[in-house]
């Protein structure tokens, strides 16, 4: 989905002009992909603009710059409310919402303690992530060639930057090899995450996902980590190889959150 052009884009605590929204080129975050975000969703509903599991999300934020020694000074409250005055500033219905925390510029060298820790919140229109059809008719996926890292080299329970370059060459292989998406496999051979979400198979009534120990992100809108009771059973750290992704095909789907909790926007 290409991006608007204009609109307001929250910088360290200033809503300033889409065109205006710049860093400069030796920013340690071009060098060295030192950045964390979140990918959050604001829904139009009948009873007006809502964001889901805001809280969850700007959590995860924080735990992600956590791992990552970045320190900013907005608490949970405070980034929940940036995202909210970001989208009344922008008068969106419906939005994908994307926080980020990233080294700026100051110096340049692999220690990022040096630079600056700076904010941002850009919002933007954009669908299902896999187009609508995909919602209703499935799409082609692949085992990729590539793995996900191991647990201990970089650390997956993080979204950061860093690791979406290892999610990008398995997206760019899936559409080389004609597939819509492909399935990332952990360093033992066992089902891991699609390039930019968790996978789910259902067999007997019961939802089977792949563990924290597979090197996945642990998905706000995975089954099992939302409130409330679910119409199935749960089942976390059930390893499965790749000849039982392939076979199930067909029954892998992408959890695209529009259950639990929200937060309305004004």
């Amino acid at each position: 989905m290409a991006f608007p052009g204009t609109g307001k884009i929250w910088m360290n605590g200033k809503l300033v002009e889409w065109k205006d929204a710049h860093i400069h080129i030796a920013s340690h975050v071009i060098h060295y992909g030192t950045a964390v975000f979140e990918g959050a969703r604001c829904y139009s509903t009948p009873k007006g603009s809502a964001c889901f599991r805001l809280d969850a999300h700007m959590r995860r934020l924080q735990d992600s710059a956590k791992i990552y020694r970045m320190t900013y000074p907005l608490d949970l409250v405070g980034w929940q409310n940036a995202v909210l005055d970001t989208i009344r500033a922008n008068q969106m219905k419906a939005c994908y919402i994307r926080p980020i925390l990233y080294r700026g510029y100051e110096t340049l060298g692999v220690n990022p303690l040096t630079c600056p820790v700076d904010a941002a919140i850009i919002l933007w229109k954009w669908g299902a992530y896999l187009g609508q059809d995909a919602l209703e008719q499935g799409v082609d996926v692949k085992v990729a060639s590539w793995s996900r890292v191991a647990p201990n080299t970089l650390p997956a329970m993080a979204k950061s930057s860093a690791n979406y370059a290892n999610s990008g060459l398995i997206k760019m292989e899936a559409l080389a090899d004609g597939y819509s998406e492909a399935i990332a496999l952990d360093v033992l051979g066992n089902v891991s995450e699609g390039s930019g979400q968790n996978l789910f198979t259902v067999r007997n009534e019961i939802i089977y996902t792949p563990p924290l120990a597979s090197s996945i992100l642990g998905g706000i809108t995975r089954f099992g980590n939302h409130p409330g009771p679910g119409p199935w059973l749960h089942r976390h750290g059930n390893r499965a190889p790749a000849r039982v992704a392939l076979r199930r095909r067909r029954g892998l789907r992408r959890r695209h959150g529009r259950r639990g909790h929200t937060r309305q926007v004004g």
